[in-house]
């Protein structure tokens, strides 16, 4: 069984990213507990949105054991000095002890995801012996539009059988969804997955960039 961790900013990036590889790292029987930096709900919506009850329920489809709320201010993460971002990260790394992570990527357009890297990439240095891989994800609607487009996926992984259950725990955060031909809709996730996995002659996929893995 691997521990897995995934890193992501705000409410609905653990989904759009990596649900599906969320989903196949529950059904092989790992444990997989989410960090989820930021409120997501002060600044686009100034008030209560049901963003606590999507982020669980969210969990619940994907089979995430533990979701760390560590309640930031949305889009103020630039507000925090870096060692205030590391810190409550390497608590959980101590407390977890995580395999693999999994984090938002450098390249994204919004700041947020990009401190987030930053201070993960120094919270999950080698020197934490029982981390194995450390992997970047695709955000939808955010890593298209980061300049440069520097995010090159180096690993595909086929999300075909868990498609369906992925778009599900996505439409439980019902303030995030939007119309297609939005990225952000249901429809347009499923048409990046195909086209992720048409890459390497599978139905879908979703992609990772990686940091470093270590064989020991």
């Amino acid at each position: 069984m691997s521990k897995v961790l995934v890193v992501a900013a705000h409410p609905d990036d653990e989904v759009l990213g990596i649900g599906g590889i969320v989903l196949k790292h529950t059904a092989a029987g790992d444990e997989v507990r989410s960090v989820i930096f930021c409120e997501g709900e002060s600044l686009r919506y100034h008030g209560d949105v049901g963003q606590s009850t999507a982020i669980e329920e969210a969990a619940a489809v994907l089979g995430v054991s533990h979701v760390y709320r560590l309640q930031y201010p949305d889009q103020k993460l630039d507000t925090y000095t870096l060692t205030e971002l590391i810190t409550p990260l390497e608590k959980i790394s101590e407390e977890f002890k995580p395999d693999i992570i999994y984090c938002q990527s450098a390249c994204d357009a919004n700041r947020d995801h990009k401190i987030l890297f930053e201070a993960a990439n120094i919270a999950f240095r080698p020197l934490d012996p029982w981390i194995r891989e450390f992997y970047t994800f695709y955000t939808a609607s955010s890593t298209e539009w980061g300049v440069p487009r520097n995010f090159v996926p180096d690993t595909w992984v086929d999300i075909s059988e868990v498609l369906d259950r992925k778009i599900e725990a996505f439409e439980n955060y019902h303030s995030e969804v939007r119309e297609y031909p939005h990225p952000r809709s249901s429809e347009a996730l499923r048409h990046q997955a195909h086209f992720w996995g048409n890459q390497c002659s599978m139905d879908a996929a979703e992609v990772l960039m990686t940091v470093r893995r270590t064989f020991r």
